[in-house]
């Protein structure tokens, strides 16, 4: 029985020098653009095994992961950046200084992300800017309500309890289920003006 117990701290020491050292001054950007390229590629496959699965799709578009992929590793270190921007704007986390962080990203990060995000993807899959402009009208409008819906009460939390360091985690953790609805809207078949 001592063995398993020493082994089992052994490893439990090794993952929390292994975190610490991901989430250290030193990798936290490497960590953080890991983080964004992984949840975005896993909401896309998500959403393409569900269409997979209901036959809305018949088969499994590798381009489409890849790019999605890709958009996460472009918007990984502008995310770990934000985050940076914001605390140096506005130190604290008193409740003034919580919504003035939340406003400043609602209102200025929000969009930019959103812009960014369209905007890759027509630059991988060879958009015109015709196509372009015709993607920020059917989807841009629709994935901002939806952010500005979702993304308050997130990020109070983000912004009042958690720790730099670990924002793009919590911050892509809540963001996994965006990334599996920004990819169905992004490709869903019967796309309409909103």
């Amino acid at each position: 029985m001592t063995v398993f117990v020493g082994a089992r701290k052994r490893i439990y020491h090794k993952v929390v020098s292994g975190v610490q050292l991901l989430f250290s001054r030193k990798y936290l950007l490497l960590t953080n653009t890991a983080i964004s390229i992984t949840s975005a590629a896993g909401g896309d496959s998500v959403q393409q095994f569900y269409e997979l699965s209901i036959q809305r799709q018949q088969t499994w578009n590798k381009d489409r992961t890849l790019h999605i992929s890709i958009t996460g590793l472009i918007l990984g270190p502008p995310s770990h950046y934000w985050y940076h921007l914001i605390d140096y704007l506005f130190p604290g986390s008193s409740v003034r200084v919580v919504a003035k962080k939340l406003l400043f990203d609602q209102t200025i990060g929000t969009p930019i992300g959103i812009f960014l995000f369209l905007s890759s993807l027509g630059i991988l899959e060879n958009s015109s800017f015709d196509k372009m402009l015709t993607e920020y009208k059917n989807c841009g409008k629709t994935l901002l309500l939806s952010e500005w819906l979702i993304w308050p009460p997130v990020q109070v939390i983000n912004f009042a309890f958690i720790p730099l360091k670990f924002r793009v985690l919590f911050d892509n953790s809540v963001s996994f289920g965006f990334d599996i609805y920004y990819s169905y809207i992004k490709y869903r078949t019967d796309k309409v003006s909103d």
